[in-house]
């Protein structure tokens, strides 16, 4: 994966219940995995933004619910440094659902901003965002 460049913090858990931003069906996911995620033994595992999480499709569609996809953080309401020395931070936690291991997003377009960091890392998420924030 290529790296941010921004100081991110840990800002999502594992179990978390966030908002599906993208219009592919799913409204509340829960984040069940990292994937590439780092920690030390014995602690439990932790999202930033911009990191591949798998998901677990709570509310919305009857046909996905219960379904497991990999999904991409685009917002996270922990703030985070820039390099630049601004801190960043959104009112809610959010993550775009992708259909293959390429990057690829399962819906069309993405309601609301999405972090710069999202932008460098995931190219193919940002072209269906409205903002780029």
């Amino acid at each position: 994966m290529k790296a941010v460049s921004s100081r991110t913090t840990r800002g999502l858990n594992i179990g978390s219940y966030v908002e599906a931003c993208d219009n592919s069906g799913a409204r509340i996911v829960k984040i069940v995995s990292i994937k590439g995620g780092k920690t030390s033994k014995g602690r439990q595992g932790y999202a930033k933004i911009a990191d591949r999480v798998k998901v677990s499709v709570r509310r919305g569609d009857p046909k996905m619910k219960g379904e497991v996809f990999d999904a991409v953080v685009v917002r996270q309401k922990k703030p985070w440094r820039r390099k630049t020395g601004e801190r960043v931070c959104f009112s809610d936690n959010a993550v775009a659902i992708l259909k293959d291991e390429k990057g690829n997003p399962k819906g069309t377009q993405i309601k609301g901003p999405i972090a710069r960091e999202v932008q460098e890392r995931w190219k193919e998420v940002a072209k269906i965002a409205s903002i780029v924030y």
